[in-house]
């Protein structure tokens, strides 16, 4: 899988395996994130797999992901929630279009990306993905907005950054 790498006004330049993007030194590049809504109004949060690259063990958003060359924001969010989560999205809107971010791993590693939040409901069963999310759960969306502004090393670093964003964390 190639990642798409970004200039730094955010024009596409080129792509890279997925495996060699992510180091100390990280290019910016295209990704995007997704918060999942279920019919309650709670929020989905994910703890990453401990074999993640970045942030292993850590409570992030519901996923994100890389689109591929050629593919859609939607289409890269419904691929990558059945991936990671083994279910369908529905309603997918733009929260936070131009989110952007660089933040390093406590191993070093760097996030460098220019990354669109979405939103989408849920439209079938969890199924995770082991190799992609260790444990997850469904919560009131201003009860995790209070956490992350009390606990924010508890929360994968663009968690805590879109929150501030996004309304549906508001308290």
């Amino acid at each position: 899988m190639d990642v798409i790498l970004l200039s730094e006004e955010g024009q596409r330049i080129g792509t890279c395996p997925k495996e060699l993007v992510h180091t100390t030194d990280t290019v910016l590049h295209q990704a995007f994130s997704c918060h999942v809504r279920n019919e309650a109004g709670e929020v989905l949060v994910t703890r990453r797999a401990l074999s993640k690259v970045t942030w292993p063990g850590v409570w992030t958003n519901s996923f994100c992901g890389h689109p591929q060359p050629g593919e859609s924001f939607e289409e890269a969010i419904a691929r990558h929630a059945m991936h990671e989560l083994g279910f369908k999205v529905s309603t997918i809107e733009p929260a936070l279009p131009d989110f952007r971010y660089r933040a390093v791993d406590a191993s070093g590693i760097v996030e460098n990306e220019i990354c669109p939040v979405f939103t989408a409901v849920i439209d079938s069963e969890i199924t995770a993905n082991p190799d992609e999310v260790m444990d997850y759960c469904w919560v009131d969306p201003a009860k995790l907005g209070q956490a992350l502004r009390a606990t924010p090393w508890a929360f994968s670093p663009w968690l805590v950054m879109q929150a501030k964003g996004i309304a549906l964390y508001a308290a």
